[in-house]
């Protein structure tokens, strides 16, 4: 199959503006192994690093890439533009720790207790 074997020129672009991981990838690669890719990339003189390949979502034409497909499967092609680069938009949702919001909730709900008495 001619399709699953066509190379796609991407830039992936972060939160600020700036475009990482500007190469040629075949259209058979996954999207989680992409992920890893970009966050090897990743500058580490940014306000927000991810920690991991979770952390980060890709998004291409409005749409949230899932990680066990391939860029094929998930219908991303150059369209009309001969040569043309995709630009692809990173998103970048750190895991919040629940145990540390969970008390503070309970802390809370403590606080704002009240009760009456009628007698």
């Amino acid at each position: 199959m001619a399709e699953g074997d066509e190379n796609l020129e991407l830039k992936f672009r972060i939160f600020d503006g700036t475009d990482i991981g500007h190469a040629t990838y075949s259209s058979s690669i996954t999207v989680a192994t992409l992920k890893q890719r970009l966050l090897a990339e990743w500058p580490q003189d940014k306000s927000v690093v991810p920690k991991s390949v979770s952390d980060m979502k890709l998004i291409h034409a409005g749409k949230v890439l899932e990680n066990a497909k391939t860029l094929a499967e998930s219908r991303v092609h150059i369209g009309d533009l001969p040569g043309g680069v995709i630009t692809m938009h990173v998103v970048v949702q750190p895991a919040v720790a629940k145990k540390k919001t969970d008390k503070n909730q309970s802390e809370k709900q403590k606080q704002n207790l009240c009760s009456c008495t009628i007698l």
